[in-house]
């Protein structure tokens, strides 16, 4: 007796599920091509990684230079107005009178002043054994005993000329000075010889940021000056503290009240200018570092364009046997297109690592505190991947586009 068995209908097209890919999927297959090309894929993303590296570190840098500039500002503050003998036309160098000091004093909104007199005369060297000639480029100046706190400054060792007996041959001197003269510290006694006499040395400074032609000085008192160096000194710098709101008024009235006579002989300077002038500066350098990191970031693209072009040649074979198998030009192209995405996402995220610690490290090594915008780490990788997306588009297109019967013929 012989069965018949009842024939199978085939299946509608219709009724055949269509093929779908998750986004694990996706990632699985886009990582294949990345791992089996590892030292392509390395190459590949390290010109983004440079690229997005560069960007960071230069945004990081920035900030964190700014950062400690206005925290320099803070500190030393941008109410300091400093007076100076100028040139006027045709009238040789110029001088400030005796009276300048109280003169400047008497304006309003001044809370402050302090005076150096060059005493031009006289030299400083380590002993009296050294000839005249070798100076060392240092000066010596006579000072206010209330300069070190009209500047803000500091002592490294020792006291200032406030808490010395102005009577005595005694000297403070400034950062640049000790170390030109081979003086770290006061444990012992040390003597200097200024001007044909013995001076002992009881303090000195830190680096004045406001005024570092100090550094660069040896500073007496006024009353030691006249006594063993000279009798006839003038004021040749003149610091002034201001109300904050009054600065600008303050500027514009000085040159007048300290010289009335020769207005035009008096220089008026705001030393914080000139640190904002340094910041203005860089902020220049920054923006070409970026675009230097921008070109960086463009070969990096060009580069993972490149490569997939030439995945999508050396792989006709596999994409002829997916299709084969039920993959669509969709599924094709989401492939070549996450690849490249990968690629890029790993060089941005290994950029941002390299650009925070390239910053990190140059501001320990600078003392300042380490900032890295958000924006430069959010950017970074937005911007990688944007990059990416751009590099892969056409090979993915160009992978979809593969006809499966001539692709599997390279099999």
């Amino acid at each position: 007796m012989t069965t018949r068995t009842a024939p199978v209908a085939p299946m509608e097209p219709s009724s055949i599920p269509p093929s779908r890919m998750t986004p694990a999927d996706t990632l699985r297959a886009a990582g294949i091509g990345l791992r089996t090309r590892r030292l392509r894929s390395v190459l590949s993303a390290l010109g983004i990684m440079i690229g997005i590296g560069a960007m960071v570190a230069v945004l990081g840098l920035s900030e964190s230079s700014k950062s400690d500039l206005l925290s320099q500002l803070d500190r030393l503050g941008t109410n300091m107005l400093q007076v100076q003998a100028g040139s006027g036309i045709g009238l040789g160098p110029g001088t400030l009178p005796e009276e300048s000091v109280v003169m400047a004093a008497r304006i309003g909104p001044v809370d402050t002043v302090a005076s150096v007199a060059d005493v031009g005369s006289a030299r400083i060297y380590k002993n009296d054994l050294v000839p005249e000639g070798q100076t060392g480029g240092l000066s010596v100046a006579a000072a206010d005993p209330n300069l070190l706190s009209t500047l803000q400054g500091s002592m490294a060792h020792g006291i200032f000329l406030d808490e010395a007996s102005p009577d005595y041959p005694v000297t403070v001197l400034g950062d640049v000075a000790a170390e030109r003269l081979g003086i770290s510290s006061l444990r012992t006694p040390t003597n200097v010889w200024i001007g044909g006499e013995w001076f002992t040395v009881v303090g000195i400074m830190a680096p004045l940021e406001l005024s570092p032609d100090l550094d660069r000085s040896a500073l007496v008192s006024l009353s030691a000056a006249e006594t063993y160096l000279e009798d006839d000194l003038v004021p040749s710098t003149i610091y002034v503290r201001t109300d904050p709101a009054s600065v600008d008024d303050v500027r514009n009235v000085m040159a007048a009240t300290v010289n009335p006579e020769n207005p035009d002989q008096v220089e008026v300077t705001r030393p914080s200018d000139a640190l904002e002038a340094r910041e203005a500066a860089e902020s220049a350098l920054t923006n070409l570092f970026l675009g230097l990191g921008a070109v960086a970031l463009l070969v990096g693209g060009v580069g993972i364009a490149n490569v997939m072009v030439i995945s999508v040649l050396e792989r006709r074979g596999e994409i002829g046997l997916r299709r084969a198998l039920g993959a669509t030009k969709r599924h094709i192209s989401v492939q070549f297109l996450g690849e490249s995405l990968l690629l890029a996402g790993i060089g941005g995220l290994g950029g941002v690592l390299l650009g925070s610690a390239v910053t990190a490290a140059y501001a320990w090594f600078q003392g300042w505190g380490v900032l890295i915008p958000m924006i430069a780490v959010v950017g970074g990788i937005v911007a990688a991947l944007v990059i990416g997306a751009v590099a892969g588009l056409y090979p993915a297109r160009r992978a979809a586009r593969v006809s499966p019967t001539e692709a599997l013929r390279t099999l």
